[in-house]
């Protein structure tokens, strides 16, 4: 059943703030409010709620007009971080954690149980990949887990490169803005997953996946 209409957590009109201290801690206020929280990445705009919050994250499909059937990548901070979200951790990932990660490389995992099934969009699977971006994994690193990172867009609009942009398509129906300056709005990360133990483009990105090998076993994450 669909919930009601949120209500924002904050009074002002999509208030802004800087990458500051007290930015940050703001941030980490409406993060653990349920709300919603814009920030810059290395690629477009995010918006981040807490993962582990179900009325947060149906707050982010509200917000974004978005089709349930699609998942919700996450950022993270460390690959440490891993083990909350993913239920195991292939082979072939280890070598591209260690080349690509931080940057716009997402992998695509089977998921933890007890990640929420809205997130992952009737697939099983979980995107997670760490931003290089400062204000990105500063945000991740005061928030202290994982935050979803979904590009800052309602469905069918172009994704946001600057906190303007993102004021102008939602307006105040999100509850905070971190004002990082324009992204490169160049590309989306590259999205990869294993299909029988060999690497597969889902979505291509910032990184060529001629850059990428196959193959791979998997582990338990630690």
């Amino acid at each position: 059943m669909r919930s009601k209409k949120r209500q924002k957590i904050l009074v002002s009109n999509s208030s802004c703030v800087s990458p500051s201290a007290a930015g940050f801690k703001q941030a980490v206020a409406v993060l653990k409010a349920g709300g919603v929280v814009a920030f810059p990445t290395e690629t477009y705009y995010g918006l981040a709620v807490d993962p582990r919050n179900e009325q947060a994250v149906e707050s982010l499909f509200q917000v974004k007009g978005r089709v349930e059937a699609k998942p919700v990548l996450v950022l993270i901070v460390d690959p440490l971080d891993l083990s909350s979200l993913v239920r195991e951790v292939p082979d072939e990932y280890e070598r591209l954690i260690a080349k690509f990660w931080p940057g716009p490389l997402t992998l695509v995992f089977p998921a933890a149980d007890g990640v929420s099934p809205r997130l992952l969009g009737g697939t099983g699977t979980i995107g997670v990949r760490i931003s290089p971006h400062p204000v990105a994994r500063r945000f991740c690193r005061a928030w202290g887990g994982p935050i979803t990172a979904t590009s800052a867009n309602r469905s069918g609009w172009a994704p946001a490169r600057t906190a303007e942009e993102v004021r102008r398509q939602f307006g105040d129906a999100i509850d905070l803005i971190i004002d990082g300056g324009e992204t490169s709005g160049v590309a989306g990360s590259t999205v990869v997953g294993l299909d029988e133990g060999r690497l597969r483009l889902l979505r291509p990105g910032l990184i060529d996946f001629s850059l990428l090998s196959h193959g791979g076993r998997t582990r338990q994450p630690r």
